[in-house]
């Protein structure tokens, strides 16, 4: 199994925002210090500010930052928001044709397996992803500021 890029963004634009705190950060600042394409990326915080996770302050000197507490944002409540497709094999969609269906075991298996995923999600906190803020902050830095003239 594998979370999509979207999910992962989503992620990344958190932390960012949650080590940036006290300020406000820009889509295009975001994308330049993740490599990340600023189109991608404002359709990710869009979504993020429809629930909650993200502030957005319009016009000048305007951006985004964080709209809950990181202690608040628990991995698996975004994670379970950003994805969009938990079939994780054929038979979990509608209209399967698989001819074992009916007696497989694996589709309970499966979803034993995501629940105890997100059993461990739902334990950790955006919070519990920024303990070590130094490190993160020197791979993902706060951009340059202009000096005054």
């Amino acid at each position: 199994m594998r979370l999509s890029s979207f999910s992962d963004y989503s992620l990344r634009v958190l932390m960012y925002l949650g080590l940036h705190v006290g300020r406000l950060a820009t889509i295009s600042e975001i994308a330049g210090a993740y490599g990340i394409s600023d189109n991608h990326l404002t359709k990710v915080v869009h979504q993020l500010g429809r629930m909650g996770y993200v502030e957005t302050v319009r016009g000048k000197g305007g951006g985004i930052r964080l709209g809950k507490a990181p202690e608040a944002i628990r991995l698996g409540e975004v994670i379970r928001q950003t994805e969009v497709d938990w079939a994780l094999v054929e038979c979990f969609s509608t209209g399967t044709s698989c001819q074992i269906q009916a007696a497989c075991r694996l589709p309970s298996i499966l979803d034993e397996a995501l629940a105890a995923m997100f059993l461990v999600l739902d334990g950790y906190t955006l919070a519990d992803l920024l303990q070590s803020p130094e490190g993160l902050a020197k791979k993902i830095p706060l951009p340059a500021l202009a000096q005054p003239a």
